[in-house]
């Protein structure tokens, strides 16, 4: 392997705010947040949206996650066609 060209795989916490959910995992992502783990010492923090913690895939229950709005923006323009048949 060639020195200097591939990224720092280390140790990274990805936690999923929904579920109250965390795992220290191995990454080359790159992040400035940073946690203190359950052993004390600190690791680059990943922030998720959904992880098997909370996807319907493997919870078995429906859950609508609304990023920017998209779910409002659909019901209002189902209801201005509705109203306009």
């Amino acid at each position: 392997m060639k020195k200097g060209i591939h990224p720092e795989y280390r140790p990274v916490v990805f936690r999923d705010n929904s579920a109250d959910f965390s795992i220290l995992s191995r990454s080359t992502i790159e992040t400035s947040r940073t946690i203190t783990w359950e052993d004390g010492n600190e690791y680059p923090l990943v922030e998720l949206d959904i992880s098997s913690a909370s996807h319907p895939f493997y919870t078995g229950k429906q859950r609508i996650v609304d990023t920017g709005g998209r779910v409002q923006r659909f019901e209002n323009r189902r209801r201005a066609r509705q109203s306009n048949q």
